[in-house]
């Protein structure tokens, strides 16, 4: 069982909360994490890269001049690679690098993540990040007062645009409806700030409200 400390804005701590390691899977599963952040990388790649193959250029078939007896070196057709203005060896074509996952091991992952930012004291929960208007001295503030000084992400339970524009400007720091949580995100960040709400939200294992990251 995991005791983990709830703060206020202010830094002060002002109830705890135990948490179960199995509600998490037991066990930090670390070639799942690594799967899931592998996937997540390279659905972020683009894959439109493509160059011209020796069928795409324009130029004669007819190889230049006769194999031997010419004194030159043996020459093939214009289109060859190895004169200018010909195609690529092993053209580059646009491609789709996708990857999937099933999604009880996306699921798996995101938890087995938490899980591992758990045991090393990396997660901080808040009572709430309530603000009346967007202001990125305020959240930075909060920030100092938690003594998060690194890359963090923070959950909360649902969108909240004064929280986002808040944390917009400030390095390092991404916020993210809890909903949309995935490995590849948490692992991305050095500490992950969870509102109570959203931390309770996560730890409610109603699959059938899960949403698919």
């Amino acid at each position: 069982m995991i005791e983990l400390a709830i703060y206020n804005v202010d830094g002060q701590e002002v109830e705890t909360l135990k948490v179960d390691e199995s509600t998490l899977g037991g066990s930090v599963r670390h070639p799942l994490i690594k799967q899931a952040i592998v996937m997540y990388h390279a659905n972020k790649r683009v894959g439109t890269a493509s160059t011209k193959s020796r069928s795409m250029v324009s130029g004669s078939g007819r190889k230049l001049f006769r194999q031997k007896g010419t004194g030159s070196a043996r020459a093939g057709n214009r289109r060859t690679g190895k004169r200018v203005g010909g195609g690529v060896s092993f053209a580059k074509t646009a491609r789709d690098f996708g990857k999937r996952m099933p999604r009880k091991q996306k699921r798996l992952a995101k938890d087995s993540a938490v899980l591992a930012k758990l045991l090393s004291n990396n997660v901080v929960v808040i009572d709430g990040l309530g603000f009346q208007e967007p202001r990125t001295r305020d959240f930075a503030g909060v920030l100092k007062n938690l003594k998060i000084e690194r890359s963090c992400l923070v959950a909360t339970s649902g969108y909240d645009d004064s929280v986002y524009r808040s944390a917009k400007n400030i390095h390092k720091v991404a916020v993210m409806p809890v909903a949309e949580l995935n490995a590849g995100d948490i692992c991305s960040h050095q500490k992950m700030l969870f509102t109570k709400e959203a931390f309770l939200t996560f730890l409610d294992r109603d699959e059938s409200r899960e949403g698919r990251g």
